[in-house]
């Protein structure tokens, strides 16, 4: 079962781009991100003419979040993260798709920092941290996958100083990141790819970082203790950043043994 993550940076603007890379891999399930198109706005004939059913939370022009199943629909089992009612954001969509509960997220940015951004962000992930630890007891096959918005570790973001006060690279969204894999979640990426020095799934457009190579990962698949020992291969799809009309990330994929 191959399972991708892709935050398409709008897919109704990257909806061709998205289309072909659905072709040419057929992942079995796949994670969206930053969807950035309304609920009714969401091309749900098109991804149905691929072969791919759906479920999603749109929101007009941030945010938004969906699960595709290849020749499946998939089995809606949340539509927000748990822990604060009042949260509307388009950042969370949890689904069965082939026996494997996956729950698909888009964490905040949180720049600038110091600020209230920032404090949303460690309180979004708080509550990933709290639904992730359920997620495990339950005893279940579980995929966390996403774009975390947070570089787990130095030698996930190419050699400069111009990212030290990012919110991307502070010490508490790393933490937190760290608290996920202490509850026994494995970052499947890392675990295939221990030594990579240039494992990036994302390239902003400014300043030439795609064409120098001057990347980073955010864009990770946690899985639960109940579905690691199936993990066989994991990579990042690099050509579909380097494609006219790109996302400023790249799709990543697992492939998991049979159950």
């Amino acid at each position: 079962m191959r399972i991708a993550t892709f935050n398409v940076n709008d897919v109704n603007k990257r909806l061709g781009n998205l289309l072909d890379w659905l072709a040419e891999e057929a992942p079995d399930a796949v994670c969206l991100q930053e969807l950035k198109a309304a609920e009714p706005d969401f091309p749900r004939a098109a991804i149905e003419a691929a072969g791919y059913g759906a479920v999603w939370r749109g929101q007009r022009t941030w945010n938004g979040v969906a699960i595709l199943a290849r020749d499946a629909d998939p089995v809606p089992t949340r539509n927000a993260l748990p822990g604060d009612p009042s949260d509307r954001e388009a950042r969370y969509v949890e689904a069965a798709v082939g026996g494997v509960l996956i729950g698909c997220l888009y964490a905040p940015n949180g720049n600038p920092q110091p600020g209230p951004k920032f404090e949303r962000k460690l309180a979004w992930m708080a509550r990933l941290d709290v639904h992730a630890a359920e997620l495990v007891a339950t005893g279940l096959p579980v995929v966390l996958a996403g774009d975390y918005n947070v570089v787990p570790e130095p030698r996930d973001l190419y050699p400069t100083r111009s990212y030290d006060d990012n919110a991307l690279v502070q010490p508490a969204p790393r933490a937190a990141y760290a608290g996920l894999l202490a509850q026994g979640w494995t970052d499947a990426l890392r675990a295939v790819h221990p030594d990579e020095p240039r494992l990036y799934t994302f390239w902003d457009y400014r300043r030439n970082r795609w064409q120098r190579d001057g990347g980073m990962r955010l864009d990770h698949l946690l899985l639960s203790p109940a579905v690691a020992p199936r993990l066989v291969a994991a990579g990042v799809s690099r050509a579909v950043r380097g494609r006219d009309h790109a996302s400023d990330h790249a799709p990543v994929w697992i492939e998991l043994a049979p159950g």
